[in-house]
């Protein structure tokens, strides 16, 4: 009887992560191509962040540098997360046996873990080149970002490339 409520469990469980990464990759696929342009908000190249944190120069360069030694394996990691989810998402729509399933999961799932680890370290990296100042007025730019994100949107769409140069 266990086993029974478990494969239920196992099986709602499965039919909703394949309904989370169907939407997640359509959100993808209508979200505009740009593969020229990293994802994610490469703050430290406004003009706002660098005049309210009071970038130098040097620090701009130097936390250009860590986002782009991180970039190739993010992108890298990126791809292959989606290539795995489709291969999950294939093997959940063709009726797959639960083992083959529950290795595609593991699959996705350490590559997610390393891209994250992968986020994590960048951030800290370029952390550690803003002086204990910087921190706090960055945290408080992020925070105000959070608190309007309609107002942070027209200020990055009023920026050429979304603030990105």
């Amino acid at each position: 009887m266990n086993r029974r409520i478990g494969r239920a469990v196992l099986c709602a469980g499965l039919v909703a992560l394949s309904a989370g990464l169907v939407a997640g990759i359509e959100a993808r696929a209508q979200a505009p191509a740009q593969p020229s342009q990293p994802r994610g908000f490469a703050w430290w190249r406004t003009d706002q962040f660098q005049k309210n944190l009071g970038l130098s120069t040097d620090q701009v360069g130097r936390l250009e540098a860590v986002f782009q030694m991180a970039l190739p394996d993010l992108r890298r990691g990126r791809d292959d997360l989606d290539r795995q989810e489709a291969e999950l998402s294939r093997l959940i729509e063709m009726n797959a046996d639960e083992a083959t399933v529950i290795r595609q999961v593991d699959k996705v799932e350490g590559i997610r873990s390393h891209l994250n680890k992968t986020r994590q370290l960048l951030l800290l990296h370029q952390r550690q080149l803003l002086t204990p100042e910087q921190r706090v007025k960055l945290k408080a730019l992020f925070d105000q970002m959070q608190a309007d994100p309609a107002q942070s949107e027209r200020d990055r769409a009023a920026k050429p490339n979304g603030g990105q140069k």
